[in-house]
């Protein structure tokens, strides 16, 4: 499978602007089909997919501070106050002020939390083999590096 994209012309074109020529609309349509299959695996679990995101975080590194968190995990500031305010109603983190800055506050995960780690793994990655059935461990590494390079290029652009 040939994972190569048609450019869009230069002109003003209004063919150019259909979705299937269109990287942003292929990435959001995409994005939103991998959500839905994750929340609808993860509503048994009674976990939503904001709440994922800032587990998935702190599974890899605990003890960040809330503004580290919303960085790692792509949101504003606020957004990650009221996830953490509901993880924290449902017993899954403890805010801890951190000692060196009292400014700061350090989230940490509760046993409940941790444990769940090996509960709800396995669901994003059957959403992850699902999505990606049908290609070839070389078409997938093709793939990763794609969507990579165009991070990058939104990435170098954000940064201007």
């Amino acid at each position: 499978m040939n994972l190569t994209f048609k450019q869009p012309a230069k002109s003003a074109d209004t063919n150019d602007l259909r979705p299937e020529n269109s990287a942003g609309y292929l990435v959001r349509d995409t994005h939103l089909l991998f959500a839905k299959a994750l929340r609808d695996r993860l509503q048994s679990h009674q976990i939503t997919p904001g709440q994922w995101y800032f587990l998935r975080a702190l599974w890899d590194e605990e003890g960040l501070s809330q503004r580290e968190l919303s960085r790692r995990v792509g949101t504003t500031e606020p957004t990650t106050v009221s996830a953490l305010r509901l993880l924290a109603r449902n017993g899954m983190i403890e805010r801890v002020r951190n000692p060196k800055d009292r400014r700061t506050i350090n989230i940490f995960l509760t046993d409940k939390a941790r444990d769940m780690r090996s509960e709800l793994m396995p669901v994003a990655i059957e959403v992850n083999k699902v999505a990606t059935a049908g290609l070839s461990d070389d078409e997938f590494d093709q793939f990763r590096a794609l969507l990579q390079k165009v991070r990058e290029n939104l990435s170098m652009e954000d940064a201007d």
